[in-house]
């Protein structure tokens, strides 16, 4: 038996974080799962009070509800707390939280599976920093979470198949949607309509609630740029070729814009404990895991968006994976000290633990998913948008001028143009401006390298030297 008071802590309240954690709780495990959102559901399942006091809604989000009260029954849920650190400690892990009222806590476990979810890539134009104007996840949580409309008069703008749900619920919840603007000429899947057929239900359903509102959903256009006077009124929407330079323009009155161009997996905590990091199909560094979900360091898995964005069911399917491997390991390991404890030869154990039509279900979505990427890229075109005056970076007011100025005084990568001209050294750390930063300079995004991986005030990370933590030893 575990000498920690958990089995297994996991970061991370998502599709992929409560599948993982219940599977190892079923499994007769001490589960520990820990999330800065007061409610389960990540971003997928963002959901309000009414809605979780009230099911009968959406059957997705009442199937994910009723696995999280079923979770609550076995783990203990930690909620509301942000995960900033996690360290190598006695044999195991110690997960170090900020609690609701910005008190430290520690909650240490024998394994860590990490279920950090993504979050929006964002790509700057004139004026993206105007209020009006917001990431499609932003557009989402507000509706989902709050049950609050961005606008009346809004546009759907970017690229990926995450525009259609974020246009088809503000449509839904009351909102003029004008139209969905993608950039993507909307076709890539054709070459692979043996894999699209896995989303073909879903993407009929969005087509069907776009097409009942009158939301026309137009192909190779962009916003290049945003105009008002102290918030948005109106965007200017281009035609655009393949690379994304622009061909022709006209202007569109809004007052909302929701923009997304894909999603930056969330990749601290694993690149902080040393796990190794590849390039997805987007370019985006993401964990590298094996068949049972594990990471390249002992004893931490890793599940959903941080191995690669793939949606829900993907992370879901992997989480339950991850928690099939976790129980298979700590079966295998309670049986060794027994055996130890006894003298009895040793024998081999573990494996993933997983039945085989998980996982084949998992390559299966894990292909559909890579595939989607390739078809939806971020062209380097959207450069061209830029003007000298606008922000790269709002945390720190970093203008296009300034990282030119910066390039032209021989700042050659991401981080020396960091160290010249402050782009991601605000509260967000680079998680904003950190892409553009990169094809600014020419690279691919390069893996986080934070010591804090989520921001905390400098109280809070004061107190963490003193600060209390769970039991280090089981219940009796």
């Amino acid at each position: 038996m575990s000498g920690f008071r958990h089995d297994l802590v996991v970061v991370g309240g998502g599709p992929a974080g409560v599948a993982g954690a219940l599977t190892a709780a079923l499994a007769g495990l001490r589960v520990a799962l820990v999330d800065s959102s007061a409610r389960l559901g990540g971003q997928y399942f963002r959901h309000s009070r009414a809605a979780q006091d009230a099911p009968g809604g959406a059957p997705e989000l009442d199937g994910f509800l009723r696995r999280g009260r079923a979770l609550a029954e076995r783990a203990d849920l930690l909620l509301g707390h942000r995960v900033w650190h996690v360290s190598r400690e006695d044999g195991g892990l110690a997960v170090h939280c900020v609690t609701p009222d910005e008190q430290p806590l520690t909650v240490r476990g024998a394994r860590l599976l990490i279920a950090t979810g993504a979050h929006d890539r964002v790509v700057p134009f004139p004026g993206w920093d105007l209020p009006g104007v917001l990431t499609a996840g932003g557009a989402q949580a507000l509706l989902k979470g709050s049950g609050v409309l961005a606008g009346r008069r809004a546009v759907v703008a970017g690229t990926g198949p995450f525009l259609l749900p974020v246009a088809a619920g503000l449509a839904g919840a009351g909102a003029d949607v004008l139209a969905v603007y993608e950039a993507a000429r909307g076709l890539g899947l054709a070459r692979h309509p043996v894999l699209a057929l896995g989303k073909a239900g879903e993407a009929a359903g969005y087509a069907l609630a776009l097409a009942r509102h009158r939301v026309p959903y137009l192909t190779r256009r962009a916003v290049v740029a945003a105009h008002g006077d102290g918030a948005l009124e109106a965007v200017t929407v281009a035609r655009i070729d393949a690379g994304w330079n622009v061909v022709d323009t006209r202007v569109v009155e809004c007052d909302t814009l929701a923009v997304g161009h894909g999603f930056v997996p969330q990749i601290e905590l694993g690149v902080e404990l040393g796990c190794g990091t590849r390039a997805d199909a987007d370019g985006s560094p993401v964990l590298v895991v094996d068949a049972a979900q594990r990471t390249t360091v002992p004893g931490v898995w890793a599940a959903g968006e941080p191995t690669g964005v793939g949606g829900w069911r993907l992370a879901e399917v992997e989480g339950r994976v991850a928690g099939h491997a976790v129980a298979a390991e700590h079966r295998a390991s309670t049986r060794a000290s027994t055996r130890a404890s006894t003298g009895a030869p040793a024998v081999s154990g573990g494996g993933h633990g997983a039945p085989r039509a998980l996982l084949a279900r998992r390559r299966g979505m894990r292909a559909f998913a890579e595939a989607l990427q390739r078809a939806y890229p971020v062209a380097p075109g959207w450069q061209g948008w830029l003007r000298d005056d606008t922000l790269v970076c709002r945390c720190e007011e970093v203008p296009v001028s300034r990282v030119r100025e910066a390039q032209r005084l021989g700042a050659t990568d991401a981080r020396s143009i960091k160290l010249l001209a402050r782009p991601g050294m605000g509260w967000c750390q680079g998680r904003i401006c950190g892409y553009a930063v990169s094809c600014l300079a020419g690279e691919e995004p390069r893996p986080p390298k934070r010591p804090i991986a989520q921001p905390i005030t400098l109280g809070a990370l004061a107190r963490s030297t003193d600060e209390p933590t769970t039991p280090n030893t089981p219940d009796e």
